[in-house]
């Protein structure tokens, strides 16, 4: 009988998302949606519909409108206790860490890994870190070395940095909950307000200084939160903002959050949702964000002209570096992050004065997870995405 309930709600959940789908045909945009040469016609149209910032607030508000609607978050569900459960501290030079699950609904579970600085009796700024789609075992989402890296050097310089898992990814993997499900992105971005909420919750985190960085489809995680949400107050998406590519995965771009009856936007303009908070974008030479210096910031830096505060966004261009979150990126990240999160940059620079992550330990999946035979997964965990009660 369990197993036809279970059928029986993801067909349910499925036909939600088609309906919504269904009820705009073809209001989805997926990958590649336009050409490059469409994607600069398309932005150049998009200037002229606002010359002035009452032109962009109001715009700003209908693609805000539209992502939430979209994603079906209106209403928003209601924002039941979040009930974390962590792990003991794992203690290291200048830093430490400690693994939270909070459930973003009645038994679904966020699960990730808190780093916190040292000096825990200060007011810190928070950050939430999101991950792309590295599947590989040897190279896995939030446990791949590059995350832990740079959430263990944002601790060292005093962040308190809550890194977690997408959908599906992780020990919900392990339950049998599925990235690529049809409504993975309303779950991911739930799940991400959530995670907000919590890093909130913690009495030495300073509300006024939360910043949120992921590359790829982290990045996507990251804009998205941004365009909704003020709490976040300086954003850095790495190698994701294009023009043109609008996400290949149903949790960027499953759902019709780019367009409707009423409106079509992109990613450049979601992304610019961020004005007049701080913005780094980061961008490479051999994948969508190749022309982020001539196409896509331009026309976010013309709208944080607009609000007139052209200088709280940055680009920085790397010709030669490919798809990730490697060192050169952190390089740039790292100082943007400590001049608007008011973090010690010199806590990770060597008497050279370069970026060095030195003393950071990378910890096996094991270690970073949340349930085991000392902390057993709680009676009541959700098992499917379908069965998360949406």
């Amino acid at each position: 009988m369990k197993k036809y309930v279970s059928l029986l709600i993801f067909l349910l959940a499925v036909i939600t998302a088609l309906r919504s789908v269904s009820q705009e045909p073809g209001n989805l945009c997926v990958g590649h949606y336009y050409t490059e040469a469409e994607a600069r016609d398309v932005l150049r149209d998009l200037r002229e519909q606002y010359p002035t910032e009452n032109d962009w607030l109001q715009r700003a508000d209908i693609i805000r409108h539209g992502i939430l609607r979209g994603a079906g978050l209106v209403p928003f569900p209601e924002k039941t206790p979040l009930k974390p459960h962590f792990t003991e501290e794992r203690v290291y030079d200048d830093y430490s860490v400690q693994n939270v699950a909070i459930e973003s609904l009645p038994g679904v579970f966020v699960t990730g890994s808190l780093y916190l600085p040292e000096n825990k009796n200060v007011q810190m700024p928070g950050i939430i870190s999101t991950h792309g789609h590295w599947p590989a075992s040897e190279d896995y989402g939030r446990y791949r070395k590059d995350v832990q890296i740079r959430c263990a050097a944002l601790a060292k310089m005093g962040a308190v940095v809550y890194s977690i898992d997408m959908v599906g990814y992780g020990e919900m993997t392990e339950w049998g909950w599925e990235h690529k499900h049809p409504q993975a992105l309303k779950q991911q971005l739930w799940n991400s307000i959530r995670a907000l909420d919590f890093l909130l919750s913690l009495d030495y985190v300073d509300s006024g200084r939360i910043g949120i960085t992921g590359a790829s489809g982290g990045a996507t995680q990251a804009f998205l939160l941004t365009a909704i949400d003020d709490r976040i107050k300086v954003a850095v998406p790495v190698v994701q903002v294009s023009a043109h590519f609008f996400g290949g995965c149903v949790c960027e771009s499953g759902m019709p959050v780019h367009k409707s009856s009423g409106h079509q936007t992109n990613n450049v303009e979601i992304a610019a949702l961020a004005a007049p908070r701080p913005m780094l974008l980061v961008s490479d030479g051999t994948d969508w964000t190749k022309n982020t210096p001539e196409v896509e910031f331009p026309h976010i830096r013309y709208i944080y002209r607009l609000l007139g505060v052209e200088g709280n966004v940055k680009n920085v261009h790397l010709p030669d570096e490919g798809h990730g979150y490697e060192l050169p990126k952190r390089r740039a990240v790292y100082p943007f992050l400590a001049k608007h999160l008011g973090l010690d940059l010199q806590a990770v620079t060597d008497e050279s004065g370069e970026i060095s992550e030195e003393g950071i330990v990378i910890e096996t999946y094991e270690q970073m997870k949340v349930f085991s035979e000392k902390i057993p997964r709680p009676s009541n965990a959700v098992l499917k995405n379908e069965e998360a009660g949406w």
